[in-house]
């Protein structure tokens, strides 16, 4: 479908590009295009044919968080509306976060607030090494509070102490030692990078990967004894499955299988 914040293309091998196109307000986001996002989301989980998720932006910016307009109009907004539109937020999140495909973030220049939430909730993601990161809510008055489950997930708590509290600008190299990025890497390397991840996930099989997500995120929040039953469920799943027989008889019989 035609979007109006952002912009969508698959290619022949299934990998599908997400980029935020607001490059004037350095791809902040606004309620349009949080909107979008959850439709384009959607639109990833029900297309077989994709098998990857690229997630960038246009323009010299990743995202810088929330546009600041928009954020403006809540002043006068009631409690509920308020409470209302952080709800699509916290949805936008959860959707790219719980996507079947993997996500991988191409994270072209800056991201502060929200755009370090959005890289957070991705895959992996490779950043080039002239970028600078913030979470600056609180120099604002404000708090990180929507993206706080998967940036406190994702770099841990000591490093989420640290930055939401005196909202300091980072560099990509920290940025991957935190473990924000993936990989930090040269501006004329990004893409080649990328395309490493893109075809390694290729030879795999689209609905182990998507099977395996649910496993992280079960995993993840649930105890032992019940990940023991879990995982024992999963597995016996995957054997009975198309993929699996037809991945260990191509393993078996030294060939390539059917999705590659």
């Amino acid at each position: 479908m035609p979007y109006e914040f952002l912009m969508s293309e698959i290619d022949d091998r299934g990998v599908f590009t997400i980029t935020l196109n607001r490059p004037n307000t350095h791809n902040a986001l606004n309620a349009g295009l949080i909107r979008e996002l959850q439709i384009v989301c959607n639109e990833v989980n029900d297309d077989s044919a994709i098998r990857v998720t690229i997630l960038t932006g246009a323009g010299a910016s990743f995202c810088a968080g929330g546009d600041l307009r928009w954020m403006e109009s809540n002043i006068t907004k009631s409690r509920e509306q308020r409470i209302e539109e952080t709800g699509e937020l916290a949805v936008m999140l959860a959707l790219l976060n719980s996507l079947t495909k993997p996500l991988i973030g191409r994270v072209q220049g800056p991201a502060y607030g929200g755009g370090v939430g959005m890289i957070c909730v991705c895959d992996m993601a490779i950043g080039v090494n002239t970028a600078t990161f913030g979470l600056t809510e609180v120099k604002l008055g404000l708090t990180p509070a929507t993206i706080s489950p998967y940036v406190v997930k994702r770099i841990g708590e000591p490093n989420a102490r640290r930055n939401f509290f005196n909202s300091r600008i980072f560099k990509a190299d920290e940025a991957q030692k935190m473990g924000l990025l993936t990989e930090a890497v040269e501006v004329d390397d990004l893409d080649d990078v990328i395309e490493k991840e893109v075809r390694l996930i290729l030879k795999c099989a689209p609905n182990a990967i998507a099977s395996t997500k649910k496993l992280i995120a079960y995993v993840d929040s649930h105890n032992a004894a019940e990940n023991k039953v879990y995982t024992a469920g999963n597995l016996a799943d995957a054997w009975e499955t198309d993929e699996g027989k037809e991945g260990i008889d191509a393993f078996l019989n030294k060939r390539k299988a059917s999705w590659v």
